[in-house]
C-alpha cells in the first residue's frame, strides 16, 4: 500500500478554517495555537464537553465511526487534520473526498492498529523486536514460549497503559486473552529497556521534513510520567534516533506530525516501540523548550506554511498530572506548586478527575535538563506529596546522564563506536526470523 501524498505547494492562509477530528487536550492545544495564527477551528468528538469546546467556534457531537458527521466538519473547513488515530476507516475517507486530510487516511489506517504497524515497520526494514500477531489464548500461550517474558497489547485503542497485559510465562495466556477482550492482539517480547525515549517529526505537504531533538520519557504502570528535553544521551543514539523518525515519517507519507516512541536497550539496540501520527504528550514542553512548539507545528504542516525551527533554546521538562492528584484527602496545593522557579501549570479543562485520566501537566525550564526536571519533580511534590509517593516521585530526580544508574558501560559503548544502534534499513534485528 502506498500511503504517499502527492506534493502540494498550495498554502492555506490565516483566516482559513481548520477541522481537527478528535477533541481532547491535543485537539485543545493545537486549536488554542491555531487561534493565535489567525485561524478558524472546528472539531468532532463524541463528548459533548469535549477540552476543545471552549476553544473551537464550532463542536460536532458523534462517534468516531460517523462518516456523515466527519463529511460535514470537512464541508465547513480548508483541511482537516486529527488529535486521535482511532478514527474509523470510513469517517477518514469522508473527509478526504470533500477536502485535504492530513495526514492521509492510508497513513493513519496502517497506524491505528499495532499488527498492521509492526507489519509495515518489519516490511521496511525498520528496527523492532520479535513480535506475533494472536487470534486465541493457544496462540499467545504459543508465542510466550517462545519469547520469554512479553507483552500482550490490543490491536485497536488501549493508550496510556489500558489494552496491555503482562506475561511471565505461558500460563498467564488464557487471562490475557480474556482480559484483551477475546480479540485478535498483538504479542510482543519483552526487552531489556536502557532509556525510553521519542522522537517528534513534522512535514508538509511540500515535502519539507525536520525532527525535533529527542525527549527522554519515563513511564509508571504504561503512562507517561514525565518527560525532559534535550535527552542528555550519547551523540551516537541522539544521531540514530533523529535519522530512523524522519525516515519512518518519509516512507509513510506523512503530511503534519509523527511521534516516533523508540527504546534503547542495554545491548545498545534502537527499536521502534509505537507511532503516533499526531502531537504527543511526550512533547508538551515544546511550548516551552523548542522555538516552535508542536501544537504550532502541526498548524504550519497541515496548512503548508514553512515549518518552524525544533531546536532547544531552553532545556525543558513536564510531569503530567493525572485525576488522582484531585482525589486524594489533600486538595492539590496549587500556589506552593507554582512557587518553583520555572514551573507552569496547564490544565485542559475536563471535568471530572478520574484515576488514570490526564487532567493537565506541569512543566518547567532551566540552564540544563538535570535542572529543568528537577525543578518540575518539586513542583509535582509541591502539588501533591500523596501522588508523587504513589507514582514513585517523592525521591531525588533521576540523574539523568547516568542513564539510571546502570548503563554506563553500554552507553559508553555506543559513544566509543563499539555499539552502533542504527545505522540504516539493511541494519535488521538479528531477532527479525522470529517475527510471526
Amino acid at each position: 500500500m502506498s500511503t504517499d501524498q502527492p506534493l502540494d505547494h498550495t498554502v492555506i492562509l490565516p483566516g482559513a478554517t481548520i477541522g481537527i477530528l478528535g477533541g481532547g487536550q491535543l485537539g485543545r492545544m493545537t486549536a488554542m495555537a491555531a487561534r493565535s495564527m489567525g485561524y478558524d477551528v472546528h472539531v468532532l468528538d463524541p463528548d459533548p464537553n469535549c477540552a476543545s469546546r471552549a476553544v473551537a467556534s464550532r463542536t460536532i457531537t458523534a462517534p468516531f465511526s460517523d462518516a456523515e458527521a466527519a463529511a460535514e466538519l470537512a464541508r465547513a473547513c480548508d483541511v482537516v487534520t486529527l488529535e486521535i488515530e482511532q478514527i474509523a476507516r470510513a469517517a477518514l475517507d469522508a473527509v478526504a473526498a470533500i477536502v485535504p486530510l492530513r495526514p492521509s487516511a492510508d497513513a493513519v489506517y496502517i497506524i491505528q492498529d499495532r499488527v498492521r504497524q509492526k507489519r509495515w515497520l518489519a516490511e521496511h526494514e525498520f528496527p523492532v523486536g520479535p513480535f506475533r500477531e494472536a487470534d486465541s489464548a493457544e496462540a499467545i500461550a504459543e508465542a510466550v514460549t517462545s519469547f520469554g517474558p512479553s507483552i500482550a497489547k490490543a490491536c485497536h485503542g488501549g493508550y496510556d497503559g489500558r489494552g496491555q497485559v503482562r506475561l511471565a510465562d505461558a500460563g498467564g495466556a488464557a487471562d490475557a486473552w480474556r482480559d484483551l477482550g477475546q480479540r485478535p492482539c498483538l504479542v510482543e517480547q519483552r526487552v531489556d529497556i536502557a532509556v525510553e525515549l521519542s522522537v517528534l517529526v513534522a512535514r508538509r505537504a511540500s515535502g519539507e521534513t525536520i525532527a525535533y531533538p529527542p525527549s527522554r520519557n519515563h513511564h509508571t504502570n504504561g503512562i507517561l510520567t514525565w518527560s525532559v528535553i534535550p535527552a542528555e544521551l550519547p551523540d551516537a543514539v541522539i544521531r540514530a534516533a533523529e535519522q530512523l523518525a524522519p525516515a519512518i515519517a518519509q516512507a509513510l507519507g506523512v503530511v503534519g506530525l509523527l511521534a516516533v516512541e523508540l527504546f534503547f536497550t542495554t545491548d545498545g539496540r534502537l527499536l521502534v516501540n509505537e507511532l503516533a501520527p499526531r502531537p504527543h504528550n511526550t512533547y508538551h514542553h515544546s511550548e516551552r523548550a523548542c522555538a516552535t512548539s508542536q501544537f504550532e507545528q502541526l498548524v504550519r504542516a497541515v496548512c503548508n506554511l514553512p515549518l518552524g525551527a525544533p531546536h532547544v533554546i531552553e532545556p525543558g521538562a513536564l510531569v503530567n498530572l493525572l485525576g488522582d492528584v484531585w482525589l486524594h484527602d489533600t486538595a492539590p496545593d496549587i500556589p506552593f506548586a507554582l512557587g518553583v522557579q520555572g514551573s507552569r501549570l496547564h490544565l485542559y479543562g475536563k471535568g471530572e478527575a478520574r484515576p488514570g485520566r490526564k487532567m493537565g501537566h506541569l512543566s518547567t525550564v532551566g540552564e540544563t535538563a538535570q535542572e529543568a526536571i528537577g525543578r518540575a519533580l518539586a513542583s509535582y511534590r509541591r502539588l501533591s506529596p500523596e501522588s508523587a509517593v504513589a507514582a514513585g516521585l517523592a525521591g531525588p530526580p533521576p540523574a539523568l546522564r547516568s542513564a539510571d544508574g546502570a548503563l554506563l558501560a553500554e552507553l559508553a559503548a555506543v559513544d566509543r563506536g563499539d555499539a552502533q544502534p542504527w545505522r540504516g534499513p539493511d541494519d535488521s534485528d538479528p531477532d527479525r526470523e522470529d517475527v510471526g
